[in-house]
């Protein structure tokens, strides 16, 4: 069977030659790109014209329509038009603009919590003003919460667009209006062929040809089906997403030729501290950690470094496996490290730990960004010489750390870590041509396929049984309207010595504004329950401050935190039985089911309450069925794959995993046999083309 490859570059025309046609122009030679700009699309990955072409849309807004004010409806993205009749500036906490629209049809509220006096004048009475941003149901009815507005003035303002707006990955400093105008300037280049693009996919197998399916996704045209372009169906995103699978595809194949040639210590038990360890447990690890434990220290065995990924849902046990991985690597020798995200889940871990290996022997160190002075120097010496197992934080990664001879790393909640400071712990634990063991956890459950390929050169191990005796979660679902009884219910749970959540996970773009729901909520919650003491945590808060309050809480100095989404992950406080979940509709099924985890630690029966808004959306009903119906993480996380598809289960913001530009695992799985029948016919040149365009330098993180 021949190998594909793609034919040598067209040689340019007269009128083309002396211009660089390969797209490989660097952006600091456009128009408007200074060394700040230059800067921050550095930053996106983005240095040439070619990288502006394969920066796709995350989404795209339609602007191509105006929505009459009567037929606006909750939680849809809307642009309206008319007049501003009414505009105040009310004084509560803060300062807050408040200014009505109205057309013939009716009224709706734009609300900012903050705001400039340019937007005082925008936003007078009498402006005619064109909005754009997400309807939602308020005190006073529908409203927009610091939509975009354009005025439109005498001349009626700019015309509607004629197609889709997309809407590009950015980042600090660099504005969307800024982005889409560079990648708008890149995309002419392409249709008047001053680009040419070197396409190593024949039409017949792949469907439109690169840079058309290109032109379609970032400009679509008026005649294009827009909805098929949205869900991801349409020809054009099929290509980009067969092509983006493949150098996935490639990139792992290079990775597990690349692993069979690493090398690593060969840990073994020959002491048998783990058969002591299991011995000592005042209870029976269940028939799934023996398995998986067995699967781990297999792996240890091997002169092969371990890359494997350990799910658990919440208080499955994670932990305990954990432990008998590092006995294992201090049994055989090696000096072992377990770190996690915050300082409150890692001493966590170190009492734990302390508590079922110190009376075998092992010395164990604690490091983290609060260890300063003298008990910093002497955790370092002890680092560098006697000790075993390292606890810590991030700062385990951070320069002057030396270890003895560092075997293992555990990476608890490893998503919530960059691939830069995973690949600097690795780096500590190499000596000469031998690697250390890596085993990360998670306790987000993740649909198998999708873990497999989310974080692709990992084997991946399942605990999929909880303790026995562990009682599920009591889950309820409530309108918001029965708030009153809620806090009375609460009221009585508080006096009886329990311990509650109240989250308030406003979804906004601004942590100030999330700041400000929790806060609000909190001075309510405290007026309400003046014989209970409420703590308050939020993401505007300095981590000492968190620090102080989550240690409150986990002693019991506070009766009821009230949070945002920043619930610090894993930490256990036993008497904790009671979650509400505010706004719980905006929110997926496996944040939900990671909330719902904080409780139901103890030996109480455990309850959480979604308190939701109405009217529900199919999606949001579905969710809070599910939710009532099972607390199987697993079967939760294939129905949220099913609802949301994989960008929205991973999390856009975790690090350290190879993330999709626009393949999609659930809407494209019948691309995956086709794929691989690509990859055996591709020659090397061809497959070295596809991962570079698609991955660049992502590339060397896949094994992180």
């Amino acid at each position: 069977m021949p190998c594909w490859s793609w034919p040598e570059t067209v040689a340019a025309a007269d009128s083309d030659k002396g211009r660089d046609c390969s797209g490989q122009r660097p952006l600091t030679e456009l128009p408007g790109v200074g060394p700040q700009v230059a800067a921050r699309l550095k930053a996106l990955g983005l240095a040439c014209e070619l990288d502006l072409l394969f920066h796709l849309p995350l989404r795209y807004e339609d602007r191509t329509r105006i929505t009459p004010l009567n037929r606006v409806r909750p939680n849809t993205t809307v642009q309206v038009q008319g007049r501003i009749v009414h505009q105040e500036v009310r004084h509560a906490r803060s300062r807050m603009l408040l200014a009505t629209l109205a057309d013939d049809s009716g009224q709706v509220m734009l609300r900012y919590f903050r705001f400039f006096p340019s937007q005082l004048r925008q936003l007078r009475e009498g402006a005619q003003v064109r909005c754009f941003g997400e309807a939602r149901f308020g005190p006073a009815g529908f409203e927009l919460i610091h939509p975009q507005v354009v005025s439109l003035g005498r001349d009626g303002g700019p015309p509607l667009p004629e197609s889709l707006t997309p809407v590009y990955p950015t980042t600090q400093g660099l504005g969307q209006a800024n982005l889409a105008r560079l990648v708008g300037e890149a995309v002419k280049r392409l249709q008047r062929g001053e680009i040419r693009l070197q396409d190593p996919l024949p039409p017949t197998a792949a469907g439109p040809a690169l840079d058309q399916a290109l032109l379609t996704i970032h400009a679509p045209g008026p005649n294009e089906d827009l909805a098929a372009l949205i869900d991801g169906h349409h020809p054009a995103v099929q290509r980009l997403a067969l092509e983006e699978l493949l150098a996935h595809h490639l990139a792992l194949s290079r990775l597990n030729q690349a692993r069979a040639r690493q090398r690593a210590p060969s840990l073994v038990d020959e002491k048998g501290l783990g058969k002591r360890l299991l011995a000592s447990l005042p209870f029976k690890p269940t028939g799934a950690q023996h398995r998986v434990t067995a699967e781990i220290l297999a792996d240890l065995k091997r002169q092969r470094p371990m890359r494997r990924l350990l799910q658990g849902d919440v208080g499955s046990g994670k932990t305990l496996v954990a432990a008998c991985a590092l006995v294992v690597a201090v049994a055989s020798g090696r000096q072992a490290a377990i770190i996690a995200p915050t300082e409150i889940l890692a001493e966590q871990h170190f009492r734990t730990l302390t508590a079922w290996l110190q009376p075998l022997g092992l010395n164990l160190v604690w490091l983290a960004g609060k260890v300063k002075g003298k008990a910093r120097r002497q955790a370092l010496e002890a680092l560098a010489g006697s000790a075993d197992i390292a606890v810590g934080t991030h700062a385990l990664f951070q320069a002057g750390v030396a270890f003895r001879d560092l075997g293992l790393i555990v990476v608890d909640e490893q998503h919530r870590f960059g691939v830069h400071q995973r690949l600097a712990l690795t780096a500590k634990g190499q000596r000469g041509r031998l690697l250390p063991h890596q085993l990360v956890m998670t306790a987000t459950p993740i649909p198998r396929t999708l873990a497999m390929t989310a974080y692709a050169g990992l084997d991946v191990s399942v605990i999929d049984e909880l303790p026995p005796g562990r009682k599920p979660v009591t889950t309820v679902a409530a309108s918001q309207s029965r708030r009153e009884q809620v806090v009375e219910r609460l009221r009585a749970a508080l006096a009886e010595g329990r311990q509650a959540y109240w989250v308030c996970p406003l979804i906004e773009e601004s942590d100030l504004l999330q700041a400000e729901a929790a806060e609000t909520r909190s001075a309510e919650l405290a007026r309400s329950l003046p014989e209970c003491r409420v703590g308050l945590i939020h993401g505007r808060m300095k981590p000492a401050d968190k620090q102080q309050v989550m240690e409150g809480f986990s002693a019991g100095r506070i009766h009821l935190l009230v949070a945002t989404t920043v619930i610090e992950v894993g930490v256990d406080v036993p008497n904790a039985s009671l979650m509400m979940i505010e706004n719980a509709e905006r929110l997926g099924l496996s944040q939900l089911h990671q909330l719902r985890g904080r409780v139901g630690r103890g030996s109480d029966q455990a309850a959480c309450v979604l308190l939701y808004r109405p009217p529900l959306g199919d999606m949001a009903r579905a969710r809070l069925e599910v939710m009532r119906e099972t607390t199987d993480g697993f079967v939760i996380a294939e129905k949220d794959l099913e609802l949301r598809g994989p960008g929205e289960v991973l999390g856009t913001r975790q690090t350290g995993m190879l993330r999709f530009r626009i393949a999609d695992l659930a809407r494209d799985a019948e691309l995956l046999e086709p794929v691989q029948t690509l990859a055996g016919r591709l020659d090397p040149g061809a497959g070295s083309l596809i991962i570079d365009r698609w991955l660049g330098q992502a590339e060397q993180f896949v094994d992180v």
